[in-house]
């Protein structure tokens, strides 16, 4: 998608703070941070959101998922004092901003509400 701010980072026209890629997945730091930890995990695949998933996204959703949990364990994020979360937003009125599918993994909270994120 020529307008898309993620294809945009994922083919390098614009610049992010990347910290995993392979070639599915990248994972780059959120620029409006919900949490002291607040990173996207995006796939290269451009795929508007959950509801426009086929079949044969099952194994790229997998490997989003993997994929949070490596870099969960790369950060040392220990599961009984900090944990995290790893949240889609699926369309407008749940908060999906931009229009190609993301993994939000979060951790480190203050006490804002999960309705901001």
């Amino acid at each position: 998608m020529e307008d898309c701010i993620f294809c945009k980072i994922i083919n390098k026209e614009l610049p992010s703070e990347i910290i995993y890629e392979n070639d599915k997945i990248i994972v780059f730091k959120d620029v409006n941070p919900k949490a002291e930890i607040h990173l996207l995990i995006v796939p290269k695949k451009h795929i508007e959101n959950i509801n426009v998933i086929t079949d044969e996204d099952k194994g790229l959703l997998s490997e989003m998922l993997i994929v949070a949990k490596k870099i969960a364990i790369d950060l040392k994020i220990n599961l009984d004092t900090q944990g995290y979360k790893l949240i889609f937003n699926v369309g407008r009125g749940a908060g999906q901003t931009i229009n190609h599918i993301h993994l939000h993994l979060l951790s480190g909270f203050s006490n804002q509400s999960l309705s901001e994120i």
